[in-house]
């Protein structure tokens, strides 16, 4: 239940994106915002990893062979940000980030099942249908008339893509001994690293808003957020942490709602109440047999 908490209140920092950036920085380029914001939180997220080297703490060194796998996922880290503001701008916020977010758990669960040979709960499953209805009404709900953009789909669907790259490769450094922090920090490290190219080409939003927005962005909502996140990972699987953080879109649309004078209309509403059931079915404790078919062996 620990873990599952944890993973929540990942999911509630996640969510606040949105909002800070329509509050602080509401005219700043997509791509600067999110560039800055993996610069600021991979940085910090580095530092908090090498803290046990700073004290003087014998660590060893990582093998070679998992220094690709963490290069996989930085790499899963920046192409997010791209991606997932290609497919928002293209068919707006609300479908591009339920189409991203909401084909997340399918594919990761599709790529653990391909990859690792871990074949999904049936728990994770029907918690996942169930979200993924909400999150399919809630796009249908916000959309145009106009049917959406195919490339702008497929640019949402290549972030979901990459979030599970992520999540995958998070499990796999946990799984062969290192520590969450370590895991994500070295992970966000390089991709902090890769950034800066995006950084230096899409400058960054100036202003005493646009600055505020960047630091919520990179300590809140990327730096304590994965902590969170890769703390809550080690005891759960791949694909039922990619269910839980469908709360992000919930908590998006509830600020949306309490802070930017959104209005949700009966569709959405019902949507919201499809995606919190889907959360509650692995929020509640399982017994001991469901605990165990849950987890990846290690």
């Amino acid at each position: 239940m620990r873990s599952v908490v944890l993973v929540l209140l990942s999911a509630v920092c996640f969510g606040t994106t949105g909002t800070a950036v329509a509050l602080g920085a509401p005219g700043a380029s997509p791509l600067a915002v999110g560039a800055a914001r993996i610069a600021v939180g991979g940085t910090l997220l580095a530092l908090v990893a090498g803290v046990p080297m700073m004290r003087g703490a014998r660590v060893a060194a990582p093998p070679a062979r998992l220094l690709g796998v963490v290069a996989i996922g930085a790499l899963g880290v920046v192409a997010y940000q791209p991606l997932f503001f290609a497919g928002t701008r293209t068919n707006g916020v609300a479908v591009g980030a339920v189409v991203a977010l909401g084909s997340a758990p399918l594919i990761t669960g599709l790529l653990a099942w391909l990859l690792d040979g871990v074949r999904p709960s049936r728990r994770w499953a029907l918690a996942t249908a169930v979200a993924v209805v909400g999150l399919g009404v809630l796009a249908a709900s916000s959309g145009d008339a106009g049917g959406a953009d195919p490339l702008g789909l497929a640019a949402s669907l290549g972030a979901g893509a990459s979030y599970s790259v992520f999540a995958l490769v998070t499990k796999r450094l946990l799984d062969a001994g290192w520590t969450s922090t370590a895991s994500v920090g070295a992970v966000f490290g390089v991709a902090a690293l890769l950034s800066v190219p995006l950084v230096v080409a899409a400058g960054v939003p100036s202003g005493g808003g646009g600055l505020a927005a960047v630091l919520w962005l990179g300590v809140v909502t990327t730096a304590l957020a994965y902590v969170l996140f890769s703390l809550g990972l080690r005891e759960l699987t791949a694909p039922t942490v990619a269910t839980l953080t469908l709360a992000e879109p919930l908590t998006a649309t509830l600020l949306g709602l309490l802070l930017l004078g959104e209005h949700l209309g009966a569709l959405q509403a019902v949507a919201l109440l499809l995606l919190a059931l889907g959360l509650a079915v692995l929020a509640v404790p399982a017994g001991r047999r469901g605990r165990v078919a849950d987890r990846i062996p290690a």
